[in-house]
């Protein structure tokens, strides 16, 4: 073991933050030195084609909350150049070279460019970063022509329809029939593509575009099917690509991102892991083919599991084997997402409302449903979940070892409870919230009782506060009372089972438990082959879920505070205690 240890984090998004953290509450003592290209601080980017554009957020509002037992040097500004892995260097500007102990590659993704486009027309945008936002904002404020936003995916439809609160001419040009295509499924789609055509954006589906024509006043854009747009502002929203340009002669697979193992490790690679957009791997309850997932909920639990497994050497490290899921909203409509809808063959309604569009679509793949989609039906998509997996489990993920536990340093000082840190917790999290699970060997389940998804009725949304906004916590009003509900449930269930847990424990040896803060949120299923559509009944009984279908969550964060920056002044932490001491 090494008194001196440092730990290099390439990105400082948020799966880079989330792993540093991860890092800190898991023991590791040593330097923490992350590099970012940006010269922000992490903030909350799904927030940067909504509240940014709109005028609802400025750029402060967007930072991100850092935890206080950080305590890394920040690079802002500072792209890596290149990667040596035999020497354990990461190139810097300037020829600088940055030594390493364990690296972990978190340099997400850039916006995808569009062949032909004029690139280098002030007028023509991407979005990517809090600035990017910003240079938005500012040219649709000192304009008044059409705004023109190119793709009709996630990013594109926000875009559209925040531009389209703000009171602007907004056009969607795309190559695909429906806005959303078949992520969400037609029923979804054709909801999305009308909510925006009634309230006036002007469309151009399933066309190409031919050329450019810059203009004094504006720009020209000609489509294929002969409609011609003059575009004050142009927006390009048509996906990204992994940014892997610096490691390039690594060494490194890089098709399609950084390929790594089921467990984050990096293939080609010694005691680096990566997470996040950038990273491409076999999750192993969705086959073993590697894939990206460019999620926001993903970067929180690929930086944090990728942290774990750095620690605990490529031996000894956990497949990271999550349900991906994401969320997005336009004009009030919430729409959620939790697996792999994109392996789906064939798409059935789960659940559906006669009375207004709330709908549940299920994609489906072998008979196995590998994802859904719900619109505006936050309660009956927690109460799904649980199907997913229990019909998707883990398939060859080897021998199951328990996580690395937090070790108290022994020079540390007591703390009053109020000031202690937050245990960490690991959950499976079905939607947009966190449920306690426990070790058992199998998922228990009920059948369904009817054969339709009760509705809850929508709740008003709650009033933000700017100052004190942690988007990380942002939830409707109707999902915080759905989440009342839910652990009320799970105390009765608990207390139900307290005499089972405590038989079982004097049958076996002890395991310990994950730690739960009492804002942890909590879900539960009752589901079963069957009919596509089922209702359930309230209060909801607790699913028990495997081990190995647990994932890492971030931990509730101590009240906002400046980030922790070290001076040049402030000596290096050399010793440092931990599960392994030293990444492997």
């Amino acid at each position: 073991m090494k008194n001196e240890e440092r730990v290099v984090i390439a990105g400082g998004g948020l799966a880079g933050l989330r792993a540093g953290e991860r890092l800190r509450e898991l023991g590791f003592r040593g330097e923490i030195v992350i590099v970012s290209a940006e010269r922000h601080l992490p903030y909350h980017r799904p927030a940067l084609s909504k509240e940014a554009i709109n005028g609802e957020l400025i750029a402060s509002d967007l930072r991100l909350t850092i935890s206080r037992e950080l305590n890394a040097v920040w690079r802002l500004g500072t792209a890596a150049t290149h990667l040596e892995p035999d020497r354990r260097v990461v190139g810097l500007p300037g020829g600088e070279e940055l030594k390493y102990d364990g690296l972990i590659i978190a340099t997400g993704v850039e916006p995808r460019h569009l062949a032909g486009a004029p690139r280098q027309d002030p007028r023509i945008h991407v979005l990517r970063t809090v600035d990017d936002a910003i240079a938005i904002k500012r040219a649709i404020n000192s304009t008044q022509g059409l705004v023109v936003v190119i793709g009709g995916g996630l990013i594109g439809c926000e875009m559209a329809a925040s531009v389209k609160t703000m009171g602007r001419d907004v056009a969607i040009v795309s190559r695909s029939s429906t806005l959303l295509g078949s992520a969400v499924g037609k029923n979804i789609a054709d909801t999305v593509t009308e909510a925006h055509r009634v309230r006036g954006v002007r469309m151009a589906m399933g066309v190409k575009i031919r050329h450019w024509v810059r203009q004094a006043g504006g720009v020209a854009i000609h489509l294929s099917d002969g409609q011609v747009f003059f575009a004050a502002v142009v927006v390009i929203a048509v996906g990204a690509s992994p940014s892997t340009a610096w490691l390039r002669g690594s060494g490194l697979v890089l098709e399609d991102g950084v390929l790594c193992d089921p467990t984050c490790h990096v293939v080609g690679g010694s005691d680096i892991v990566a997470a996040g957009d950038v990273a491409r791997w076999p999750n192993l309850r969705f086959g073993g083919q590697p894939r990206r997932v460019e999620h926001w909920l993903n970067a929180v639990e690929m930086g944090r599991a990728a942290a774990e497994n750095l620690l605990a050497g490529r031996d000894d490290s956990r497949p990271f084997t999550p349900v991906p899921r994401f969320w997005t909203e336009q004009y009030g409509m919430r729409i959620q997402g939790s697996g792999l809808p994109s392996l789906g063959q064939d798409t059935t309604t789960l659940a559906g409302s006669q009375k207004d569009h709330r709908t549940i679509t299920g994609f489906v793949s072998d008979g196995r449903l590998v994802g859904m989609v719900g619109l505006d039906a936050p309660t009956a998509m927690i109460k799904l979940s649980t199907e997913l997996w229990r019909q998707n489990r883990v398939t060859a993920s080897g021998p199951q070892r328990r996580p690395p536990q937090p070790v108290p340093r022994p020079d540390a000082v007591p703390r009053p409870v109020a000031q202690q840190p937050v245990p960490p917790r690991e959950s499976p999290v079905p939607g947009p919230m966190a449920a306690p699970v426990r070790r058992e060997e199998s998922v228990r389940l009920e059948a369904p009782r009817t054969e339709s998804v009760r509705f809850e009725a929508p709740r008003a949304r709650p009033t933000r506060s700017e100052q004190s906004m942690r988007f990380e916590a942002v939830r409707t009003e109707a999902l915080r009372l759905e989440n009342a509900l839910l652990q009320e449930a799970v105390r009765s269930e608990a207390a139900r089972t307290n005499a089972a847990r405590a038989a079982s424990a004097r049958a076996e040896p002890a395991r310990p438990e994950p730690l739960r803060s009492e804002s942890v949120r909590s879900e539960s299923v009752r589901s079963e082959p069957g009919p596509a559509r089922t209702q359930f009944s309230d209060p909801v009984e607790l699913a028990r879920v495997p081990r190995q279908q647990q994932e890492s969550q971030p931990l509730p964060l101590p009240p906002s505070h400046a980030p922790v920056v070290r001076s040049r002044g402030q000596g290096r932490s050399l010793v440092r205690t931990g599960p392994k001491a030293r990444p492997r």
